[in-house]
């Protein structure tokens, strides 16, 4: 284990997404390594939207990203809604910016015109690759005389902005894989702007980063081969004086792998945090778990709240090498988490559950706050998400609406024994004068098990899907207490009949 390193509050680091799509974990776990590493050193959080692809990017994206990271726990520093020194934060707000910028790097030198046609471009890549040279940009229009430049325009040929790029290896101390080199003649120079004017994410990024002061730079490895461009037009943003203080340190973060290690992608099932959302992970568990995918708080300790992981998170401690997404993992640690909720605040937590299946309209009452209370603390132990409470506390909210799975009605109810069972069930527990747990747990054992002979399982199996409609359920006795007398004695006589 590292020893801690000191807390540095000038620590500036950013996370900005794209407004594309759905959000999915990789993005989430690049969100928490931000966020922890900014409130470890007691710094600056930046959230920025880069919503420049008009083809690509939409507001409802855009709104789903806001939504995602609150319910995830995040807070922000500076960005959307909350504002700051160095706004605006979304990109398409700050075109103007950019344009300036794209002026001065031509004007300085360090940027130029490109006239090369696609089709020109390809046919010397070719050559090179025939030639068994490193394809890539030639440098053919570095420079260009005048009369070249308006021979070119005089054809109605659009220019591109590109940066020169250094002829020398360049060097990224990398937070996380520690120093890499690259060569001169890999990272040819590269385009900025568009022929029409529109800048490109090679240009805004790092322009952001310079205006907003970014002092560390923790994203996908994915994004690895760009840090030379970056760092090289990082130098030329000094110079130009848009960049005031130092190159950000950068730290790749390992790739999340899916199933049949291959890296886990937007459309993969998994990936979509949505979906976990829908089915009940809780923000810190799924928090905790994501941590996991390249990080420890400890070898012999995988689970922890988010205020432990700010204490303990230093950045050289994220491991290089590909974490794999485990769903198995995930919902155990999710378990585990909702195991510790306070029994009021998991109840809380189901109703929006109970809600979207209809089982509950609108505001609970005070009868159904006070069933989900008494009934919380039965299912507790046995769920794994928050969704779960449908299945599991649906029959005591259903009331007209009530039904049997037909798979566990067909295997233990619609037949001879079957109806015989519950039959049985229901005349001993019409007979109870007081109806609680213990009554009925000694009249059912009685009637079901010493009187008819019947083994328990075979017993309260039936009993259990006429009354809940479904073999996994709280515990029975318990259950029918909850239901009430009324009504447990109701579907008994309906599912006998």
């Amino acid at each position: 284990m590292s020893t801690s390193a000191p807390k540095d509050p000038s620590v500036r680091v950013r996370f900005c997404p794209s407004p594309t799509g759905s959000p999915h974990v990789g993005l989430a776990r690049t969100a928490l390594f931000n966020w922890a590493f900014a409130r470890h050193h007691g710094g600056t959080f930046v959230f920025r939207i880069e919503d420049t692809d008009a083809a690509r990017d939409s507001q409802e994206s855009y709104e789903t990203l806001l939504e995602v990271m609150r319910w995830l726990g995040f807070d922000w520093d500076e960005g959307p809604e909350v504002g700051g020194p160095h706004g605006p934060y979304r990109q398409s707000e700050r075109f103007e910016t950019y344009r300036a910028v794209a002026a001065k790097l031509l004007d300085s030198g360090r940027a130029y015109h490109c006239y090369c046609t696609a089709d020109e471009l390809e046919e010397r890549n070719a050559k090179a690759r025939a030639e068994g040279r490193t394809p890539g940009y030639d440098g053919h229009c570095r420079s260009l005389t005048d009369e070249q430049r308006a021979a070119y325009e005089a054809e109605g040929r659009k220019p591109v902005v590109l940066v020169r790029m250094p002829d020398s290896p360049t060097t990224c101390d990398d937070l996380v894989r520690w120093e890499i080199t690259f060569r001169a003649e890999n990272v040819p120079d590269y385009v900025l702007v568009r022929g029409n004017g529109h800048p490109l994410y090679t240009l805004v990024n790092p322009v952001d980063d310079a205006l907003m002061e970014i002092t560390h730079v923790l994203r996908g490895e994915d994004l690895l081969s760009s840090t030379p461009r970056q760092i090289a037009l990082y130098d030329a943003l000094r110079e130009i004086g848009v960049a005031h203080g130092p190159t950000p340190r950068f730290g790749h973060l390992p790739y999340v792998m899916g199933q049949g290690n291959r890296k886990l992608s937007k459309r993969d099932p998994e990936s979509n945090l949505l979906g976990y959302r829908e089915k009940g992970f809780l923000p810190e568990g799924l928090l905790n778990y994501l941590a996991l995918l390249g990080w420890a708080i400890a070898d012999d300790n995988d689970i922890f709240s988010m205020e432990e992981m700010v204490a303990a998170f230093e950045i050289d401690r994220v491991n290089p090498n590909p974490a794999r997404f485990d769903i198995k993992k995930c919902e155990a640690i999710n378990a585990t988490h909702l195991r510790a909720l306070d029994p009021g605040d998991l109840a809380e937590r189901m109703v929006p559950y109970l809600q979207a299946a209809g089982l509950i309209e609108g505001e609970p009452t005070p009868a159904q706050r006070d069933l989900l209370a008494a009934a919380t603390p039965l299912v507790q132990e046995r769920m794994v998400t928050l969704g779960e409470c449908v299945d599991m506390l649906g029959f005591l909210f259903a009331g007209e609406d009530f039904s049997r799975d037909p798979a566990d009605a067909a295997k233990l109810l619609d037949n001879d024994e079957g109806r015989q069972v519950v039959k049985a069930a229901h005349d001993v527990l019409a007979s109870l004068d007081t109806w609680s747990t213990e009554q009925i747990d000694e009249a059912l054992r009685a009637g079901l098990v010493e009187r008819l002979g019947l083994k328990p399982r075979t017993a309260f199996g039936a009993v259990r899907v006429a009354v809940t409609g479904r073999r996994i359920s709280p515990p029975l006795f318990e259950s029918l207490e909850l239901l009430g007398r009324e009504q447990s004695l109701a579907r008994l006589a309906e599912a006998s009949a």
